[in-house]
């Protein structure tokens, strides 16, 4: 197999199904070798399968089911480094999504578990990988975020989490940038078994999917999204080519990615701007606020078009 990744090593966490596995297999297309790393706790999740996969097409791989979090980071990238002798891409994508749950319902396990493989993982993985690439002078890394940071109702600890994510993303561009290491984000929308799985347990929110997964003027594209429509393999391509020399200019930035749309997301800056010689004050932004700040904002989230989403339940329920 050979292709625009020849000789280079790529880490997939949580590669053993979904996403990660159409990561791990269109990077072995381009003749990368891969660690396809994944605990196999997920419906049809296995990284030994995976490998299989790659090697039946010509492709290199090995297997490691160790947990992408702190503990287990260190010994991942060390597998890879003893196999292939060099690390070039690393690829978080494990996941946790925990149960949806009602923000007031969330526990402190839920929470921190959320935290731990999402946010916490991803941070050890890229700690423990950046020396690496940083002596070498190149290397990619790619992190999975998700449409649930724009506002994911019951998905609280998860969305904090994702989110957090591109904050992770912008600092590690821009402190290991300066040794030809770049970082981005995507945030994929695909469809799979997982999303089939869950989808009962979001039922009450179900009529208002597309404001949890997409960005403002977007949410009537997630109405119609299907396996079949947004498959994993169709994330794939964008990431791949993220991780090539194609892709050398770009660090820091994030991608939504969903069916046969590619977004390139806008970075946060101001949208309006008031200033006042000696600061401000409560009668001042009276004066001011309404007409130069935030006079045609409104409130989207008091859905009063859904009047029973608007009742709050009993202590009971």
């Amino acid at each position: 197999m050979t292709g625009r990744l020849d000789g280079k090593v790529a880490i997939v966490t949580g590669a053993g199904g979904g996403i990660g596995r159409a990561f791990a297999l269109e990077l072995a297309s381009q003749g990368a070798s891969i660690l396809v790393n994944d605990l196999g706790t997920r419906s049809g999740a296995d990284a030994d399968s995976v490998v299989a996969e790659v090697r039946a097409a010509g492709g290199n791989a090995i297997a490691n089911r160790t947990s992408a979090t702190w503990d287990g980071a260190e010994s991942i990238v060390k597998q890879a480094l003893d196999a292939f002798g060099r690390v070039d891409i690393l690829v978080n994508n494990a996941t946790a999504g925990g149960k949806p749950a009602d923000l007031w319902k969330v526990t402190e396990k839920d929470w921190d578990r959320s935290i731990d493989v999402n946010l916490k993982g991803y941070f050890a993985m890229i700690r423990e990988v950046a020396p690496h690439l940083c002596r070498q002078g190149s290397g990619s890394i790619i992190n999975l975020s998700s449409g649930a940071g724009f506002g994911n109702p019951s998905m609280v600890a998860y969305a904090s989490a994702k989110e957090g994510v591109i904050g992770l993303t912008r600092s590690v561009a821009r402190e290991i940038g300066r040794f030809g290491v770049r970082c981005n984000s995507i945030r994929p929308l695909a469809l799979g078994i997982s999303f089939n799985e869950s989808s009962a347990s979001t039922a009450q929110w179900s009529k208002l999917i597309g404001l949890t997964t997409s960005p403002p003027g977007t949410t009537h594209m997630v109405t119609r999204a299907t396996p079949e429509s947004h498959p994993p393999t169709k994330i794939a391509p964008m990431m791949v080519w993220l991780c090539s020399d194609a892709a050398k200019n770009v660090n820091g930035r994030t991608f939504h990615v969903r069916g046969d749309t590619i977004a390139l997301l806008s970075e946060i800056g101001p949208e309006r701007v008031m200033t006042r010689e000696g600061g401000w004050t409560l009668d001042a932004l009276d004066a001011e606020a309404q007409a130069n700040l935030v006079g045609d904002l409104t409130n989207d989230f008091l859905l009063d078009d859904h009047p029973d989403l608007q009742v709050f339940p009993s202590e009971s329920g």
